[in-house]
């Protein structure tokens, strides 16, 4: 039985990386116990979540956050310094991209359709 979803991406700095979720994003982390050779795990608790399969594009696997309103949360995470791309509205919603410290990208989601969270 599938109890959750864990997400994973790796980094190429995964310290400012995870500065960056936890000071700029708000995340809420917990540290796990250190395994042998690896410098440990910050997780991240995380809202609740939803899982959309396209049926076009590449065979890939995408992050995106959501929120309320795009152009407020665009214009609150570029006045705190980061760099995003511009908002394409997609028709099921409007999407943009937030860059991580590492150079990494994860999307930013304003859905138009009917959620599938769990209340």
């Amino acid at each position: 039985m599938i109890t959750g979803v864990h997400l994973l991406f790796n980094s190429q700095d995964s310290d400012r990386d995870r500065a960056f979720l936890a000071d700029v994003l708000g995340g809420q982390s917990m540290e796990t116990t250190k395994a042998s050779g690896d410098d440990g795990w910050l997780i991240f608790r995380l809202p609740q979540a939803e899982l959309g399969v396209h049926c076009d594009g590449d065979s890939t696997v995408d992050l995106h956050l959501m929120c309320d309103d795009i152009a407020s949360t665009v214009a609150d995470l570029r006045g705190r310094g980061v760099t995003t791309g511009p908002v394409a509205d997609r028709g099921h919603g409007f999407c943009t991209t937030i860059r991580l410290p590492s150079g990494a990208e994860i999307g930013l989601y304003e859905p138009r359709h009917a959620m599938g969270l769990v209340p």
